[in-house]
């Protein structure tokens, strides 16, 4: 007689939502609160401003941490244009725009922005982080290639992951390194019908450094490849009418596709755009998922970007006051000895290395008053921790020096400067 045994395999038990909690959140948690990068969300009881205050405090604060590159997130003409557009066209319109989520303001948005930058059309998103999420992946095919700056904001990372082209990384402007990578796109690959991408920031958000794009236009045109410019931290207030990177190089209409931010400079609310040929917006509205399946843009942001749109174009000063801004502070702080990133854009790294040092470099500032915060891993490369000081155009002078004495005054008590 032949005996059987009977195997029997085990069912690999599932984790709890306790186990999962204990054994995995909670020491990753503990992880980062002992590398000292714990970030804590500071909760204002004002409009954004240049001054404000924060919760269970009742000192104003200088801040220094704000997109709010023109001052305008609480402007009172963009707020009154969102509450004129409120009563006219209610809260939102509760569907995606295909269905029933479209009204006349969204369309003259549109076009505003298009003539903005001097391009064919334009499409609004909820955010550029969708804008960026839903254009590669449209627009590239699996023979396509897209070239990307290594200092790409997270958006422009996550956008490229969706899509099936074939990735290569240049080192941060450098052009040699470009060229290299433009090379390797054309290695056994005859086909004509490829898309050759390159995909920059026009600023890099984390260093303040600027695209150099005249260069990237020549190796573009020599390798027929198109360019991408991420314009969030250059819309508004860059370059001379705040058109910005490519105006700044005086190559207005030369990029192929910018997206951008309403934000930031423009407003400060939310919402992002792409701008460029019509037939590339005409197929990001029939195939790009977040434009697809997400709710349309609420007419009150609506109407404070259009009323932002005409304060840029109707006041040059706007974008003249935040760079004269950028400029003495940077000349001051370097003087007193700190080491600080970029080129000459609002957008100040003060450059610390430890992380630890960056956030009670951060709590100390807060002290004196000053609203900074400190950036550290993930959000930049490990050991290249720092204050990332965003100057606006709405700091007086009296603002900048007293952010400066205090630099001053914390940088040698940390021992950073002498």
């Amino acid at each position: 007689m032949i005996s059987m045994s009977v195997r029997y395999t085990s069912v690999r038990r599932v984790s709890t939502l306790t186990e999962v909690i204990n054994k995995r959140l909670k020491p990753e948690l503990n992880s980062i609160h002992q590398a000292g990068t714990w970030k804590n969300e500071r909760i204002l009881s004002t409009s954004q401003s240049s001054h404000i205050k924060i919760e269970n405090s009742p000192n104003e604060l200088l801040n220094f941490c704000a997109n709010n590159y023109l001052g305008l997130a609480n402007n009172s003409q963009i707020v009154q244009a969102a509450k004129n557009a409120l009563d006219k066209y209610g809260a939102g319109l509760s569907s995606v725009r295909f269905i029933c989520g479209t009204q006349t303001i969204h369309k003259q948005l549109e076009q505003r922005i298009a003539n903005f930058h001097q391009r064919e059309d334009a499409i609004l998103y909820i955010s550029c982080f969708d804008a960026n999420a839903g254009l590669f992946e449209t627009l590239l095919k699996e023979q396509d290639y897209i070239i990307s700056d290594e200092l790409n904001h997270a958006s422009i990372i996550d956008g490229i992951r969706l899509c099936k082209a074939k990735r290569l990384r240049y080192k941060h402007k450098d052009m040699s390194d470009l060229e290299l990578k433009l090379k390797e796109s054309f290695k056994d690959n005859n086909n004509d019908n490829i898309i050759r991408l390159i995909a920059t920031d026009g600023v890099f958000s984390m260093d303040g450094t600027i695209a150099p794009l005249p260069d990237i236009k020549r190796l573009a045109d020599k390798y027929k490849a198109l360019i991408f410019v991420d314009e969030c931290h250059a819309t508004g207030f860059f370059g001379k009418t705040g058109r910005g990177t490519e105006e700044h190089f005086n190559m207005i209409g030369k990029i192929d596709i910018i997206n951008s931010t309403l934000g930031k400079a423009l407003g400060g609310a939310a919402g992002g755009y792409t701008t460029g040929s019509k037939a590339l917006i005409d197929l990001l509205r029939q195939r790009s998922r977040p434009y697809l399946f997400s709710n349309t843009l609420p007419p009150s942001i609506v109407a404070s970007a259009i009323k932002a749109i005409d304060l840029v174009e109707n006041d040059s000063s706007l974008t003249g006051r935040v760079l004269d801004n950028a400029t003495y502070f940077r000349n001051e702080m370097e003087k007193l000895g700190f080491k600080i990133l970029g080129d000459n854009h609002p957008i100040c790294p003060v450059m610390l290395g430890d992380a630890r040092l960056a956030s009670q470099f951060a709590d100390e500032m807060l002290k004196r008053g000053i609203y900074v915060i400190g950036f550290s891993y993930p959000v930049v490369p490990k050991d290249r921790a720092r204050i990332r000081v965003q100057v606006s155009g709405a700091h007086s002078k009296a603002d900048l020096q007293r952010c400066i004495d205090a630099f001053a005054e914390v940088g040698r008590q940390l021992k950073v400067i002498k």
